[in-house]
């Protein structure tokens, strides 16, 4: 039986290697993420970082990393996150730990974005897994009603608000043929404030299956 926790750990660890001092690195959200802060802080390496989590920052501020507010941070050298579902195209399904909007805010002011995860995660099809979207709780009734167009079922998590204050609603069955159309579908609803569809952001993942990592690299053309 596959270790997936020891699996998350070689991923981070790894993906980690290509942080260099005086980087700014994005510290992503989530159980594989806290293994990427981890090992960041044991490489003990001067660089500064910004969280995409108040509990990320808290685990990083823990562990000595230093933590910079990300509003009025403009660019950043890397990013290093988690996912939910990854497939060949380094298109991703993110946010199972709630913090999608602000990890793809973050994903896309980096230079360079990596994913790291265990075997599980790794997929031919993004829509077998949940599809999680951020939602103005104003908004709640009526984007539930435009959801319904392309989910077959919704659920709403209870008791739960993200550090912005949203709530979320993971969409389950979904057609994942045209994950561009979907995309811009969610965003043009009003009151979706964000989704873990991410397409063109992950520059590279670093997989670990049965203790063996693997990188995909989606080439050097910039994004």
């Amino acid at each position: 039986m596959n270790d997936r926790d020891a699996d998350k750990r070689l991923a981070a660890t790894a993906a980690v290697q290509e942080v260099c001092d005086d980087m700014l690195v994005g510290l992503g959200t989530g159980s594989t993420a806290a293994h990427a802060i981890a090992a960041l802080a044991d490489r003990r390496l001067r660089i500064e970082t910004v969280a995409t989590s108040v509990a990320s920052a808290t685990m990083a501020e823990s562990l000595g990393l230093a933590v910079r507010d990300f509003a009025e941070v403009a660019r950043i050298d890397i990013a290093i996150d988690g996912a939910d579902a990854i497939d060949a195209r380094l298109h991703a399904v993110k946010g199972a730990g709630g913090a999608m909007l602000r990890e793809k805010v973050v994903a896309d002011a980096a230079t360079r974005m990596i994913v790291i995860a265990d075997g599980s995660k790794r997929a031919t099809r993004l829509g077998g897994v949940a599809l999680p979207v951020e939602v103005l709780p104003f908004a709640r009734r009526y984007v539930m009603g435009q959801l319904a167009n392309h989910f077959v079922r919704l659920v709403e998590r209870p008791d739960y608000r993200t550090d912005n204050g949203n709530i979320v609603i993971d969409g389950h069955g979904w057609d994942d043929t045209a994950l561009i159309a979907l995309a811009d579908s969610l965003v043009a609803i009003p009151g979706v404030v964000g989704h873990g569809l991410f397409l063109r952001e992950i520059d590279a993942a670093y997989i670990a299956d049965n203790g063996i990592v693997t990188r995909l690299e989606r080439g050097r053309n910039p994004r």
